[in-house]
């Protein structure tokens, strides 16, 4: 069993930037991080591989950067000009089945609100 605590989320401004913290327990696995909207599905943001290899989603690409200490057991999701479109609970994730897509540990989550 992997615990998962996010943090640092809140309210910024359209153009802000916000930077969120995830703390593992302990793991070996990928992390990745998840978002869910008001009335949306949640969607993945990006992932990150035990050896630092990330993947983002299309609609952060260039404005997210995703980095891990694993000496630490954290990830952090660094969020620069951030849209009123990024406003959502923000969840970490972890398990074995990383690559696959299929996450056995998740975070209580985090609030993000962008301002326009």
């Amino acid at each position: 069993q992997v615990q998962l605590a996010e943090s640092g989320g809140g309210l910024v401004q359209a153009g802000g930037s916000l930077r969120l913290s995830c703390r593992a327990s302990h793991t070996i696995y990928g992390m990745a991080w998840f978002r869910q909207a008001p009335g949306k599905e949640r969607e993945f943001v990006a992932r990150i591989a035990w050896s630092g290899g990330v993947v983002y989603a299309d609609s952060v690409l260039g404005r997210f950067t995703l980095s891990r200490d694993n000496a630490k057991n954290t990830v952090d999701l660094q969020m620069n000009r951030l849209k009123p479109e990024d406003t959502a609970v923000y969840y970490c994730a972890s398990g074995p089945g990383w690559l696959r897509g299929k996450y056995d540990y998740w975070g209580p989550g985090t609030q993000v609100t962008v301002s326009s």
